[in-house]
């Protein structure tokens, strides 16, 4: 057992839609403790994650995807680089895994810009583009946000540094040299279409792709724990910015994955975080995606 190496097989998943590749890419994982949720006692968290047989506390998977179709690629986030600790910061290694030359992608779609959503967009130490050819596709609510002054001065100490002074040392290489596309809702790409889902933040957003007939949604953070708030919809995070607005959005999203019986891509499901949803009882439950050798 000594020469056994530790290290996984590469965090990629690759999955075909219509003429799109889809490819699901593990940034990696970070364990935390039971303060993120704002409404469910811990003792009930601690029972539904033991009843799934999952950590305790909570590990939340980080996860981005990849979209090749007609000779472009995109990525729908880009990863959280060194913020979020040892366990994280695996998409680069991914990437090349993958095939992907940061260079050959077109655009980087982001559902936010939480750090470990877009914290892979640019080298804090050189302030390059690490995506040197690509722009930036974000809500403009997100970028109204993190670049108001005002709303930075009233923050936490920890939300002002991670959130609005990290969102714009990434963003900003990007607006200098005039590679940021914003929106507010409808296709963004052909095939790829916004919905906004505000509350978790302003511009928080789900990605619909279809191609041939088939469709799924890119659902950002409508669920971050998905043992807990798949189970009890109700439950915010601390990391919300409108916590009623977050659940109200995630039974929105619950119900359309639902009756449009569409395939889910998660960044916080357990990667490869595809899977499909089901109701039950007027209960959600989440089924992952079968492996399948081939694409």
């Amino acid at each position: 057992m000594s020469n056994l190496s530790r290290t996984q097989v590469p965090g990629v998943y690759h999955r075909r839609l219509g003429d799109v590749l889809v490819t699901g890419l593990s940034d990696g994982y970070v364990d935390m403790g039971y303060t993120i949720f704002r409404n469910i006692p811990e003792d009930e968290t601690k029972a539904i994650l033991a009843r799934d047989h999952r950590t305790s506390p909570p590990r939340i998977s980080v996860n981005a995807f990849a979209l090749r179709v007609g000779g472009r690629t995109y990525l729908v986030d880009c990863g959280s680089a060194d913020l979020m600790g040892p366990t994280c910061g695996r998409l680069p290694a991914n990437l090349a895994s993958a095939g992907i030359d940061p260079d050959s992608v077109d655009g980087v779609l982001l559902t936010h810009v939480h750090p470990d959503h877009s914290n892979g967009l640019t080298d804090v130490a050189t302030g390059q583009r690490l995506f040197r050819n690509a722009e930036v596709i974000v809500h403009e609510n997100e970028i109204n946000h993190w670049f108001n002054d005002e709303a930075m001065a009233k923050a936490a100490e920890r939300p002002r540094r991670r959130y609005f002074e990290a969102g714009r040392t990434q963003i900003k290489p990007y607006m200098a040299a005039d590679r940021v596309r914003t929106f507010k809702k409808g296709e963004v790409l052909p095939g790829v279409s916004a919905i906004p889902i505000p509350g978790h933040t302003p511009g928080h957003t789900a990605y619909v792709v279809s191609s041939g007939g088939s469709s799924m949604v890119i659902w950002g953070d409508t669920v971050h724990v998905p043992e807990i708030q798949v189970a009890r919809p109700e439950v915010t995070m601390e990391f919300d910015t409108d916590p009623d607005a977050a659940a109200a959005a995630r039974q929105m999203i619950f119900d359309m994955v639902v009756t449009d019986d569409m395939l889910v891509g998660g960044m916080h499901l357990h990667f490869p975080g595809f899977g499909h949803m089901r109701r039950e009882a007027g209960k959600y439950g989440l089924v992952a995606e079968q492996w399948a050798f081939e694409v």
